[in-house]
C-alpha cells in the first residue's frame, strides 16, 4: 500500500511539471506552429509580411489571423525588459484609427508583444498566448 502511495505520488509530481513554461525568451520560431494548430491560418515569420517592428524583433516577430479574422502581429524581444521600447513604437506608428485603441489591441506576456487589428475575443487571446513558446 505504501509502496503504491509513494508510486503515484511521484506520478502526480512529474505529470504537475509538464507543460511548466522555461525562462527562455518566446520565440517566433517556436509560436508559429502552435498558432497554426490552434486554426491560427495565414501564419507568416516572413519579415516581408509582418512589418518593420516585429521584423526587427530580437527572437523575430510573426503576423496570424484568428478565427474570427482577427489580424495578430507579434514581435519577439530579448528579453521582457525591452516590451516597452516595442510598445512605444508600436503606438508611435500605429495608424491613427488603431492608436486611440492601443490599450485594447496590445498585450504583453513576458518577452512578446502581441497586438491584434481590433479588440481580441478571449478565446483567441488565450489561444494565442498558451502558443507562446522557446
Amino acid at each position: 500500500m505504501r509502496r503504491s502511495l509513494a508510486l503515484l505520488l511521484v506520478a502526480v509530481l512529474l505529470s504537475a511539471g509538464c507543460g511548466v513554461r522555461t525562462s527562455k525568451p518566446y520565440t517566433a520560431k517556436g509560436t508559429a506552429p502552435c498558432l497554426r494548430g490552434k486554426g491560427f491560418t495565414s501564419v507568416s515569420t516572413s519579415p516581408a509580411k509582418i512589418g518593420f517592428i516585429a521584423s526587427v524583433a530580437a527572437n523575430g516577430g510573426l503576423i496570424a489571423t484568428g478565427t474570427n479574422g482577427n489580424k495578430l502581429t507579434i514581435a519577439f524581444t530579448d528579453s521582457a525588459d525591452d516590451v516597452s521600447d516595442t510598445q512605444d513604437s508600436f503606438t508611435r506608428f500605429a495608424p491613427p484609427p488603431y492608436k486611440a485603441h492601443m490599450a485594447d489591441i496590445m498585450e504583453t506576456d513576458r518577452n512578446a508583444v502581441l497586438v491584434w487589428t481590433f479588440t481580441p475575443e478571449s478565446q483567441d487571446l488565450d489561444e494565442a498566448k498558451r502558443c507562446l513558446q522557446p
